[in-house]
């Protein structure tokens, strides 16, 4: 198996993008920081910057968590801003 199977493909990455910038705009809205919003979704600090980072791929149970900690749906966290 070659070491570009591994890899996110360009559509990942685009959907990882919009996860990320919604949780950091989301979030800088509430004025929390990253540790605060990981205590209330009950999730590890780093877990969440590597979500906004895009280093991570996550489940749907945990951006249910995120979702509901933010106060939005989870399907709000995918839809691109335009």
């Amino acid at each position: 198996m070659s070491a570009s199977h591994n890899l996110p493909s360009e559509g990942a990455q685009n959907i990882r993008k919009v996860l990320a910038d919604n949780i950091v705009a989301l979030r800088r809205v509430k004025g929390w920081s990253q540790e605060t919003l990981a205590f209330e979704c009950g999730l590890h600090r780093t877990f969440i910057a590597h979500v906004e980072r895009r280093a991570r791929n996550i489940a749907l149970d945990n951006i249910e968590r995120i979702a509901s900690a933010l106060g939005v749906e989870p399907h709000e966290l995918l839809l691109p801003k335009s």
